[in-house]
């Protein structure tokens, strides 16, 4: 159940939330929106994977 829902999630976050590797963002340029989207869409592929 947990991980039909993260992997809802990562659909989600691959539709709905930039890329940031495509548009080569600099980490230590991004801000902290930036680095909160991108903190999110590890944690949501990290619980994917389990």
């Amino acid at each position: 159940m947990k991980t039909a829902l993260f992997q809802l999630l990562a659909k989600v976050n691959k539709t709905i939330l930039p890329s940031f590797t495509k548009r080569q963002l600099d980490i230590s340029k991004a801000s902290k929106f930036q680095l909160a989207i991108i903190g999110w869409r590890a944690f949501v592929t990290m619980n994917s994977l389990k």
